[in-house]
């Protein structure tokens, strides 16, 4: 064993800097967290200054003991976790855990921090050793304690109020709510009709469109003209002004500069990667992670490629800018070179300046070079972080616009517009992705021939043309992140984990790319809008977290913090779980009255997701159900298309003597003969299908059925079955493989009985319900006596597992819980704590 022990949080990293170390240095992985709050009501105590209880991480406890081992042997111990907040609490964990465990008494104990996985740049980062930030630690901890508050306390009354199962986090609540909003305004949206009049002008040099500009003498606005019939009565005019040809009256040039973009952050590194490759945030920061933690480089071996990828920083070290200008030189010649570096000053006032912004490694490989050793993900990322940077150290681009006024006679003007490139400086290497086009971005490129004032250009025509404002676009995710770091909600770190939270909560879909939010994820927003506006107001979000970067500062103490938001927020949460009724929850729309019966119509959030009812609940007859349609929404839906849901489930006719029928159910639109049903695809509608379809289809499940059984035997529950993937085995509860080489169909009862023992996995959803149903009666006796048996040695192991589990003691009077949670919501809560959703776990 090393004498010194070099702690990261990923294995790649170890791999990498573990070559670079030497025999001298062990280096182990944490794989991320190593622990968080207990996932139970209480691990956060504001009645004890907000102690917090610890637990480890079960899917990581094997990490830690490896840790553990190996400092126990180790002279020196040195945590290199990531260089942020987010890290600087990892390594605090990892050394509260030893300290508990008693292996660090008479060890020194080092903090080290790099930006880059480089030979140099480790080396330097072993020779400046620091300790652990409380101040970091403090900011991540107070950020962890605000989540946890905010969603245990938040959470249940969403519960009651609009659905089970639902979560309100501290982040992406805001974030929920913007586009919700934005979904909203586009509802609202009314489109207004204008039209544009342009000449087509046919020069003998280049033929060329003018817009116009004025008309009778006055200026034309976007809504000057608003039907056709002016439009064409404008034409007219001009035309008969114009008599065939248009008159230079005017023309103007002018230089101008356009510098280029500064280095990637992670949010501008986010934005242009999906503006520019099309990749989600999270998978930008996938492969950015990869990339930063080292590539095998043929016969240089692993290589850290880019520097570290969350940031918020636009400086560049000067070893870097120093590279960067000589490839420059080297590439493109010393005339793209400016005479001193290009300087960047960071927009966010919380920016940690002692990072450095995304960069290569090294400017010297070239994508060209590294290509081979790249997936296509990686070389495309690589060269995108490659450009930006050698871009943002090379001289400004010089355009010349050309702008021409052409009259048609003495009270009508056209204007034409052209952009040419004089030297493109930076636009030789990288120019920035723009979300919307701009009309001088319309006019670059374009090239207009050689006019003077008095010329006379022919004219061809001249055309009215109709338009319609449009309402604003759905967020995609360049613009959310962006968007989201102009209102300052969350930090660039968290934005790929606050859209996957959004996503995998179904409150929003993504559709053509852009983000499009449920009824559920609207009903929730308008709730927290509603009841908790402070909650989820972006100035408030905004403050929080300049709050939470002054204790990061150690300008702030974060209990103070802690207690002026709890104080508040505590009375209204315990003030909303009473007095909300549900229906002024957000998640219910009256629609009207139902023609026949006279009762209510509304739309509304069920325990299965939107839907419309007839009648309500404190009726004495129950109300009518019926599920809403694809693309159907409670906020938009009318009486009429609601009263239409109510028409299934509806009979087509009659097949073999039964009746076929057409219905919705928990799982879909379905069909049924008898006993049979059978679920619609997605390209058959339950209010159109017919008779002859539905048979079809419902004679093709029985087919399956019948051919379902492959073999069985009597007085076993054993069956060979024909499966969606092929032929395989099942009792009931579990499902078993048959080997490939084997004919099922002549499996014996025994050799399937050993098959299910070796490869069985339990049934799950509905069927191990079923099963489990099935079997109950026969096992409550032995489950009871069993449970009765085990209750000792479980007490006896979960003391002993008591004594070995970890807590933290980071506030007086904070201790540790040392129970390991066993249930299934307790290990969900766990996965939610990775490294990149730690900030907004949801709960």
């Amino acid at each position: 064993m090393a004498k010194n022990l070099l702690i990261v949080e990923s294995p790649a990293k170890a791999k990498t800097i573990n070559k670079y170390l030497g025999k001298d240095f062990t280096v182990l992985a944490s794989y991320g967290h190593v622990r968080d709050l207990v996932p139970k009501e209480g691990a956060v105590d504001p009645e004890r200054g907000f102690a917090m209880r610890y637990d480890l991480i079960e899917k990581n406890e094997k990490h830690v003991d490896a840790i553990a081992k190996a400092a126990k042997q180790a002279e020196a111990l040195y945590l290199a976790t990531d260089p942020d907040r987010e890290g600087e609490a990892i390594s605090w964990h990892i050394a509260e855990i030893l300290k508990e465990r008693g292996l660090l008494k008479d060890k020194p104990l080092y903090r080290v921090v790099f930006s880059e996985i480089t030979p140099r740049a480790i080396r330097e980062a072993m020779q400046q050793p620091r300790s652990i930030s409380s101040n970091l630690v403090d900011a991540q901890q107070a950020r962890r304690a605000l989540d946890y508050l905010v969603g245990f306390n938040l959470s249940p009354v969403l519960w009651r109020k609009v659905q089970r199962g639902l979560s309100a986090g501290r982040v992406q609540s805001p974030a929920l709510r913007m586009i919700v909003e934005r979904e909203e305004e586009i509802e609202a949206f009314v489109a207004r009709e204008y039209w544009s009049i342009e000449a087509e002008c046919a020069h003998p040099g280049q033929p060329f469109s003018a817009k116009l500009i004025k008309l009778d003498g006055q200026k034309v606005e976007q809504f000057t003209i608003t039907d056709g019939r002016t439009a064409e009565d404008a034409r007219a005019r001009i035309v008969q002004a114009a008599g065939g040809a248009l008159h230079v009256t005017d023309v103007a040039s002018r230089e101008r500069k356009r510098r280029p973009a500064p280095p990637f952050t992670t949010s501008t590194l986010q934005q242009e990667a999906a503006r520019k490759l099309g990749f989600s945030t999270s998978r930008t920061m996938r492969v950015a992670q990869k990339l930063y933690e080292g590539v095998t480089l043929g016969s240089e071996g692993t290589v850290g490629l880019i520097t570290y990828m969350r940031t918020d920083s636009v400086n560049l070290s000067q070893e870097a800018v120093a590279e960067l200008r000589d490839v420059i030189a080297r590439d493109f010649g010393t005339r793209a070179l400016p005479d001193k570096p290009n300087a960047y000053q960071t927009k966010s006032k919380n920016a940690q300046e002692a990072h450095e912004a995304i960069r290569p490694t090294s400017a010297l490989r070239t994508p060209a070079q590294v290509a081979r050793f790249l997936s296509d993900d990686e070389r495309r990322l690589y060269e995108l972080i490659w450009k930006r940077a050698v871009a943002c150290q090379m001289v400004p681009a010089t355009l010349n616009t050309v702008s021409v006024d052409l009259a048609a006679g003495s009270q009508h003007t056209f204007r034409a517009s052209g952009t040419t490139v004089v030297d493109p400086g930076f636009l030789a290497v990288y120019e920035e992705g723009r979300d919307t086009k701009s009309a001088e971005d319309d006019d670059e490129g374009r090239k207009l021939p050689p006019m003077k004032p008095g010329d006379r250009v022919p004219l061809e025509r001249i055309h009215a043309d109709q338009h319609f404002t449009e309402p604003p676009p759905r967020f995609s995710e360049a613009s959310l992140v962006k968007a989201l770091e102009e209102y300052g909600i969350g930090r660039p770190s968290t934005y790929a984990s606050i859209i996957q939270t959004l996503l995998y909560r179904k409150y929003v879909e993504l559709e053509n790319r852009r983000f499009r939010p449920t009824d559920v994820g609207r009903a929730v927003s308008k709730f927290l809008s509603g009841h908790f506006t402070q909650y989820v107001d972006y100035d408030f979000t905004a403050r929080l977290e300049d709050e939470l970067d002054a204790v990061a500062r150690g300008e702030e103490d974060w209990v103070p913090l802690m207690e002026r938001f709890w104080k508040q927020f505590k009375t209204l949460v315990d003030d909303k779980k009473d007095n909300i009724d549900r229906t002024d929850a957000g998640s219910v729309r009256v629609l009207g009255t139902d023609p026949k019966s006279g009762r209510q119509v509304s739309a509304r959030i069920g325990k299965f997701g939107p839907l419309v009812q007839i009648g309500t609940s404190e009726e004495d007859e129950k109300p009518q159900f019926a599920s809403l349609r694809p693309g159907q929404s409670i906020y938009s839906i009318t009486l009429e298309e609601a009263l239409e849901l109510f028409k299934l489930p509806r009979t087509l006719g009659e097949s073999n003597g039964e009746e076929v029928i057409v219905g919705v159910g928990r799982f879909g639109p379905f069909v049924k003969r008898g006993g049979t049903y059978a679920s619609l695809p997605k390209e058959d509608d339950p209010y159109a299908i017919d008779l002859a379809r539905a048979v079809a289809l419902i004679e093709q499940k029985e087919e399956f059925a019948r051919n379902r059984i492959i073999k069985q035997w009597d007085g076993s529950d054993v069956q060979v079955l024909n499966g969606r993937f092929g032929p395989y085995l099942s009792d009931g509860a579990r499902n078993g493989r048959i080997p490939k080489d084997r004919d099922p169909a002549s499996l014996t009862l025994e050799e399937a009985t050993r098959l299910l023992e070796e490869t069985g996995k339990p049934v799950r959803g509905r069927f191990a319900r079923k099963a489990a149903a099935k079997a109950a009666p026969a096992k409550k006796a032995t489950a009871r006596k069993t449970a009765a048996d085990a209750a000792a040695p479980a007490k006896k192991a979960a003391k002993k597992t008591a004594a070995r589990k970890t807590a933290a003691k980071k506030a007086p009077g904070k201790t540790a819980t040392k129970k390991k949670a066993g249930t299934a919501a307790a290990k969900t809560a766990r996965k939610t704590a990775t490294r990149s959703g730690a900030d907004d776990a949801p709960f």
